[in-house]
């Protein structure tokens, strides 16, 4: 069994392989896969269906999903950190992630910061991709998500990555 910072390690080299067109046929989606929706279970019968098996494409493909649905616009957010990125500096990369999640939530109740983390994560990566792909490297997003204790806590406290649909 791979570790977490593996299993991060292997999930976010899927991410970056989809977001760079490299290999467009190996993403797939949870539901596509699993043959069940990304809903929680109607039965106990269903939740057995839920995956027991590592596939890291699978869950890059919904990291990729939730990105997408985050509505962030990074150009019109004032943070230093944010700005050095979005010119490519990605030193600062980790911070300007934890600034802006703690902002969303902070503006937003009802969202779960871990999830709000993974979102933005995933959609600044995919922004600064587009403007300066050159500068992007795979371990910053595996730096960022592997020392954030608490979105690991949470990760691991819901069955680990495999079990990923379950909690979104």
């Amino acid at each position: 069994m791979a570790t977490f910072e593996e299993q991060t390690e292997c999930i976010v080299e899927a991410l970056f392989s989809d977001l760079l067109g490299e290999d467009e046929s190996a993403c797939r989606s949870l539901e596509t896969d699993l043959g069940v929706r990304c809903a929680a279970p109607q039965s106990e019968e269903s939740a057995e269906e839920l995956p027991t098996k590592f596939d890291p494409v699978v869950i890059a493909s919904r990291l990729r999903q939730m990105g997408d649905r985050c509505n962030m616009d990074f150009e019109s957010v004032s943070s230093e950190a944010l700005a050095e990125v979005l010119k490519g500096k990605m030193e600062k990369f980790g911070t300007a992630v934890e600034t802006l999640s703690q902002s969303w939530c902070d503006q937003n109740a009802e969202l779960v910061y871990e999830r709000a983390f993974l979102c933005v994560s995933v959609k600044l990566l995919t922004h600064v991709i587009k403007k300066v792909s050159a500068t992007v490297q795979p371990i910053q997003l595996i730096k960022v998500i592997n020392g954030n204790s608490r979105v690991r806590n949470h990760i691991e406290a819901c069955g680990g990555w495999v079990r990923m649909q379950r909690w979104w």
